[in-house]
């Protein structure tokens, strides 16, 4: 990201638990593990944080191990496109 010019805050805390990534004021980027969803508990945890962050005005962007690795380019130019259309600075509420 840095080489694109975009500032990402790690591991920011919000609503009690951290994010991966902060861009801005709202977009919210979580990079999920090789292994992170070994269980249903696990993917139902995620899919209630994002959520959380939803309804609070963050936009949430989630990408795995292998996009990362192997599909770099798909997942820079999601996060550009979303912040040309201002996810990155949307008005979020403190508590839902």
């Amino acid at each position: 990201m840095r080489t694109a010019g975009v500032v990402v805050r790690q591991q920011v805390w919000i609503d009690g638990h951290p994010v991966d990534g902060l861009i801005g004021t709202s977009l919210v980027v979580q990079i999920d593990g090789f292994a992170h969803h070994g269980t249903a508990a696990d993917r139902r945890r995620d899919i209630a944080a994002d959520a959380r962050l939803t309804v609070r005005g963050y936009v949430v962007l989630r990408f795995d191990y292998q996009q990362i690795l192997f599909d770099w380019n798909r997942v820079l130019d999601t996060v550009l496109t979303a912040m040309a259309q201002g996810a990155h600075r949307r008005r979020v509420q403190s508590r839902v």
